[in-house]
């Protein structure tokens, strides 16, 4: 059949299928059943949307955080990549663990440590506090937050460091050369821009006794690696980055350091420098990935389900580390490489790139407590093409909140259902007969989620949001051009029938803005009374889940309020955070109990601290604690930032 009659065959009866309002004929089973099959052969799948076939698990990671400063909006960038496609996953029908965390050991922590007066392990304690943070702000649904510190962690490094040792890619030997302490890398000559390394950063001659590891031995099997799995580093451009840097051969690295103590030791007999070896920080850092799922033990349940991992999501200048020394790391041990790689750019501000000196880095926590944490993750992901370098503005933030958010999915979803509690007695209307409209915008509804799947797949995530808006946007068109408004007296059926249809695709944009803006699409299932659940997972889209004609509506509200611009604001002052965005106004009531239980977590921090409980158990009481003050107004006392510690003059001297 022509693709035009195809369509015409198979809009009617499957769409009223998906509605779940309509038992069709023998004749039209027939029809709908040769339509679908076509469309099998044309499309390569099925109408239905979700498959019975079980999905691969997904293990996801963002790199862990190095604890000598405090997060920017760089971390959060890499943070929200990894969530928006764990929870696309675990919406689809994944087993999915999202891992991120904090990475405490090196020549660095130790100096910072230093500065601040304090032991390194202390410092590392109270930054990556700062780290875990950012989790309950921004609602990122991280499975595990890993410290290198933790003894697990130190096992399974000692362990991979055994494995290279017994492959017999690990020489003892003397390193003579540039290496930069900020980036805890190793640079030649030629890599250097004036005199500093390629990042910026300062550069210093070390000269030291190392082990080496045989990295030049496997740059073919890398290279063949690469040439032989197109997606295993993206985007294309970093993959030519990689594949160029790694063309004139690559140099044995240094994997040990002997001037600074704060890191894994080096596991095995005393070595014949006689000189105690702590673990470079990279090959330290990078066996989290391992850690995790329980390694050195392979038979361990994680490990099995999860390793290889499905995707590392890294920032451009760590890219080298994660494409050549990682998957060598892994060759050497005989563990299977991760599937895929993905590096994106760094964030400018008003086109500068952000420093300290010039004042204009971007406060991730200042930031998400005044716009609330869905404006910030919705700007973050789509303003930018995922891969390509960002230019930061708090004044393009705002107009896509509103545009986007306020204007084109929250009016609408609150003058639809604002007008169907007045005119339907607050229950899901029954719709009479679809028009062909009705029936277009019914399946581009339905039809978006392969189209999101592929926009995850290949981390387009720009697209995901701009996907989402282009559905917002026919349902717009549609309401308009429908105007139910103006059908109320004289076609009272019709008009039941568009608010249906509006009902039903406003019901599909909330499950598909779960992943970006988790609590407007939780907010909107609310509305539509979509109870938690599989009703609220992708397995709802398609046939047999739409909402039932008399299904009670809850009384209309609104999702998202437009954020008032500084220059709208009275007075000229400072443009107040969207009412919506953060969490509603507590009571005097609930505020008191609320103190109470930020009270009683931080107690329970401190037991456990001075009871030397495990970093795990600890970790997870802060976790506890942070998530009930960030349910605290921004700018209640408990939130405010603690002094800073002065040193002490023991530590001076």
């Amino acid at each position: 059949a022509a693709p035009e009659a195809l369509d015409r065959m198979r809009q009617p009866v499957l769409a009223a299928m998906l509605l779940g309002l309509a038992s069709p004929s023998r004749g039209a089973s027939l029809a709908a059943a040769r339509a679908s099959r076509a469309l099998r052969v044309r499309s390569g799948r099925a109408f239905a949307l979700t498959s019975a076939v079980a999905k691969e698990p997904r293990f996801i990671t963002t790199p862990i955080y190095y604890v000598n400063g405090q997060p920017h909006i760089g971390h959060v960038y890499t943070s929200l990549a990894c969530d928006v496609v764990a929870r696309f996953s675990r919406l689809d029908g994944h087993k999915v663990l999202f891992l991120t965390g904090t990475d405490e050991h090196g020549q660095k922590v130790e100096q910072s440590a230093c500065k601040a007066g304090e032991s390194p392990q202390d410092f590392a304690d109270r930054v990556s506090d700062t780290f875990r943070a950012l989790l309950p702000l921004y609602d990122f649904s991280a499975d595990q937050f890993i410290r290198t510190t933790e003894a697990r962690h130190k096992e399974a490094a000692a362990a991979l460091w055994s494995a290279l040792v017994e492959s017999g890619d690990l020489y003892l030997g003397a390193y003579e050369g540039w290496y930069s302490v900020r980036d805890e890398c190793f640079y030649t000559e030629e890599e250097l821009v004036d005199g500093n390394a390629p990042t910026g950063a300062e550069v210093e001659w070390v000269a030291e006794s190392s082990y080496f590891f045989r990295l030049s031995r496997y740059r073919q099997r890398l290279e063949e690696h690469i040439l032989a799995n197109p997606d295993f580093i993206g985007p294309a451009s970093r993959r030519n980055e990689v594949l160029a840097f790694m063309r004139d051969g690559l140099r044995d690295l240094s994997v040990s350091r002997t001037t600074f103590t704060w890191g894994v030791p080096v596991p095995g007999p005393p070595p014949p420098d006689g000189l105690s070896h702590v673990m470079y920080v990279w090959l330290d850092a990078l066996t989290n990935y391992l850690t995790a799922l329980g390694y050195p033990d392979t038979e361990a349940a994680d490990f099995r389900s999860f390793w290889p991992a499905s995707l590392h999501v890294v920032g451009k200048d760590i890219l080298r580390f994660h494409a050549i020394y990682w998957p060598a790391f892994l060759m050497a041990a005989g563990l299977p490489l991760p599937k895929r790689v993905f590096a994106h750019g760094w964030w400018m501000n008003e086109g500068e790139k952000m420093s300290k000196s010039v004042g204009n880095v971007v406060d991730p926590v200042a930031l998400v407590q005044r716009y609330g944490p869905d404006p910030v993750r919705h700007f973050l992901l789509s303003d930018v093409t995922f891969g390509a370098d960002g230019d930061f503005s708090e004044k393009k933030l705002v107009e896509s909140s509103n545009a986007k958010l306020a204007n084109e999915l929250g009016n609408l979803a609150y003058r639809t259902l604002s007008f169907t509690q007045k005119q339907c007695g607050g229950a899901v209307p029954a719709p009479d007969a679809f028009s062909e409209d009705d029936l277009q915008l019914l399946a581009e509804a339905a039809a978006l989620l392969p189209q999101l799947r592929t926009h995850v797949d290949s981390m387009a995530l720009h697209r995901y949001s701009q996907g989402v808006s282009g559905l917002a946007s026919a349902a717009n068109r549609y309401i308009d051009v429908q105007a139910p408004w103006a059908l109320k007296k004289s076609e009272p059926a019709r008009m039941r029938t568009v608010l249906y249809v509006l009902i039903e695709v406003l019901r599909h944009l909330a499950l598909y803005s779960q992943p970006v803006t988790p609590r407007i699409g939780a907010a909107l299932l609310e509305q539509l009374g979509v109870p938690e659940g599989g009703g609220r997972s992708f397995a709802a889209v398609g046939e047999g889940s739409a909402l039932q004609p008399g299904q009670p509506l809850p009384p209309p509200r609104i999702v998202f309020q437009r954020i008032e611009e500084a220059d709208e604001a009275e007075g000229g002052g400072e443009a107040p955070p969207p009412a919506a965005a953060l969490t509603a106004a507590l009571t005097a009531a609930e505020e008191a109990a609320l103190v109470a239980e930020v009270g009683a977590a931080g107690e329970r921090v401190r037991s456990l601290k001075e009871s030397g409980a495990g970093s795990e158990e600890v970790g997870g009481a802060v976790a506890t604690l942070l998530e009930l003050k960030a349910r605290l107004p921004p700018d209640h006392e408990l939130n405010a930032k603690p002094a800073k510690k002065k040193k002490s003059k023991a530590a001076k001297a």
